[in-house]
């Protein structure tokens, strides 16, 4: 069973080793990584000062929001398959949709001042725009079909 391998394929390249600290770096002191701890900041701000029945309702899904914008973003960054990149992606962009969303919400229950739920929808803004710049980086030659037929052709 384990004798069938073929000797002929390339070894491992002790001269590519993976270096941890720099891709760790590559990863957390991406522009995109550090909105997005700026906006899990203000999201747990505002969800801390929510009252108890609101912060019950609204706090789980919201902070949710928040912490899948980054962890995402690192499961993205570390990657080069564009099938993966892209169901990523598309998940930060979801969570990012629903947080915005959840700011009027809490605006028409007049739960905070709006210059405290304008400052999380900017920044939700400037998210957005620098995942725009980000996935335009996603080399679409470089996938392997999972199967499922999305993000292929």
């Amino acid at each position: 069973m384990w004798d069938d391998f073929d000797d002929d394929e390339a070894e491992w390249d002790e001269d590519d080793e993976f270096d941890a600290g720099k891709e760790h770096d590559s990863i957390y002191k991406h522009p995109l990584m550090k909105k997005a701890k700026d906006i899990f900041g203000l999201t747990r701000a505002l969800v801390g000062s929510l009252d108890e029945a609101r912060k019950e309702l609204y706090g789980n899904i919201m902070m949710e929001d928040a912490m899948v914008m980054s962890a995402k973003f690192a499961g993205a960054e570390g990657i080069s398959d564009y099938v993966l990149k892209m169901e990523k992606a598309v998940v930060m962009k979801v969570h990012a949709k629903s947080l915005n969303t959840m700011t009027y919400q809490l605006g028409m229950e007049e739960t905070h001042a709006e210059e405290h739920l304008e400052l999380l929808r900017e920044a939700i803004e400037e998210y957005r725009l620098l995942f725009i710049e980000w996935q335009k980086g996603f080399d679409p030659n470089d996938k392997n079909d999972d199967g499922w037929g999305i993000f292929t052709y």
